[in-house]
């Protein structure tokens, strides 16, 4: 069901690590360049606009009212509400313990320095809606920022045909403590907050995975004036596996990932062709009675399956990969794991689907894609805080660093620098 590869040359492993987006398409970045200009020029109007256009949804206003609220919160079932809880609990477990404590060092006789942790002030959260409303990435994203203490945090999400938010966006935003949400999507949604518009506040640095629209809009912006959390594409996982592996177990993760969307990406590294064919087998089998076949066939095109029989080899594939999600059902996994630098979030063992991830373990499910785990992490408490630092010298400290202070200011040609010592060793002493 997906093509396999048998022994692939390292000079080969380039090509079989390219994801379906990477395929620069000029035309996608000049409307979104476009959209982006336009929401900035003409705020709120270009907004209900382009709803309009590429929605064809005629929205009344764009912020979610408190009746919209109260009607969600009564479709939603208490089975999910309850779920919905657990899951929020056991992020707010991971999330809190990562919270980072202020440093303080006397690097010298009278010289302190410390690094204080301060919450960003505003933060923009994007959801994306579409043929799957993610409401979980609202609790991966809303949670830390909470927990770091961001002052406002402002959520922009599609809607439906009917103008609608999706039901359980608004519970799981309203139990987060998120109360302003609005009715705005792609890279629209993006630009809005951004740059700020009638309805809907600028905001200091946007979080949410997105679309290839969504994904170029953050990386135009971040080049302009919003910082963003990274660049997270469509979805992906890698699945090694070896004798030990479950071969339906293997191809229901790599399902998981496939009904994701058409650009979603599911990599097959394991250890044999038998392993291969079964998994291939059960991939046929499982995609059967599942739903959302266009999705599954558009990924599963855009995936492979790489037999290396060597165990070294496969863990520098996945490392070479450097998958978002990668799951490690190999004999001594943890061992396995020891050997990976780059992968967004690792999976250990048989018993560890991404979907655990996905919703209710407690990491974050927001994650590097296209190969940025090489560079990147996932979403954290950090990523909603800033490291400021502070310090104090006095008079003893600041005469004490004196020559080391002059000797490089004058190497460097900053005579300034060096006066800014001079005059307070050359004046009384002050309190």
């Amino acid at each position: 069901m997906i093509p396999c590869f048998v022994e692939p040359a390292p000079e080969d492993w380039p090509l079989l690590c390219r994801r379906a987006a990477e395929q620069e398409n000029p035309t996608i970045a000049a409307r979104v360049e476009a959209i982006v200009n336009r929401v900035a020029a003409e705020g709120d109007a270009a907004l209900l606009a382009l709803s309009a256009e590429i929605d064809g949804v005629q929205l009344p206003q764009l912020e979610v009212c408190e009746a919209e609220f109260a009607a969600a919160e009564a479709a939603v079932s208490p089975a999910l509400k309850a779920a919905i809880d657990t899951a929020a609990a056991n992020i707010g477990a991971f999330h809190r313990a990562q919270l980072p404590q202020t440093v303080e060092v006397e690097t010298a006789p009278g010289v302190r320095c410390i690094q204080r942790p301060v919450p960003i002030g505003r933060v923009g959260l994007y959801i994306p809606g579409g043929t799957a409303p993610l409401f979980s990435t609202v609790l991966m994203l809303a949670i830390p920022a909470r927990l770091a203490g961001c002052r406002e945090i402002i959520l922009c999400t599609p809607t439906d045909k009917q103008g609608r938010v999706a039901p359980a966006v608004l519970c799981a935003a309203r139990r987060c403590g998120v109360t302003r949400v609005f009715k705005a999507g792609g890279a629209q949604a993006i630009a809005a907050m951004a740059y700020g518009t009638e309805s809907i506040p600028k905001v200091h640095k946007i979080f949410g995975p997105g679309n290839r629209y969504v994904t170029l809009a953050k990386q135009l912006v971040a080049g302009r004036n919003t910082a963003i959390d990274m660049p997270a594409g469509p979805s992906e996982v890698m699945v090694l596996a070896d004798a030990t592996a479950d071969p339906a177990f293997v191809a229901a993760d790599l399902l998981s990932q496939a009904e994701h969307g058409r650009d979603s990406q599911a990599i097959l590294v394991c250890d044999s062709e038998t392993l291969a064919d079964a998994v291939s087998t059960e991939l046929e089998r499982q995609a059967a009675r599942l739903g959302r076949a266009d999705f599954v066939q558009h990924s599963l095109a855009n995936s492979r399956a790489i037999v290396l029989a060597d165990r070294a080899r496969m863990l520098a594939f996945a490392d070479t990969y450097a998958a978002e999600h990668l799951i490690i059902s190999l004999a001594q996994p943890w061992e396995a794991a020891e050997s990976i630098t780059a992968a967004g979030s690792i999976f250990i063992g048989n018993y560890s689907p991404e979907s655990a991830g996905d919703y209710a373990s407690g990491t974050n499910h927001t994650l590097p894609t296209s190969g940025w785990a090489h560079a990147c992490s996932g979403v954290n408490i950090d990523a909603f805080m800033r490291k400021m630092t502070l310090q104090e010298l006095t008079r003893e400290g600041i005469a004490a660093l004196a020559p080391t202070i002059t000797a490089m200011a004058g190497a460097e040609g900053l005579p300034a620098h060096a006066n800014a010592v001079a005059v307070r060793l050359s004046a009384p002493t002050r309190s």
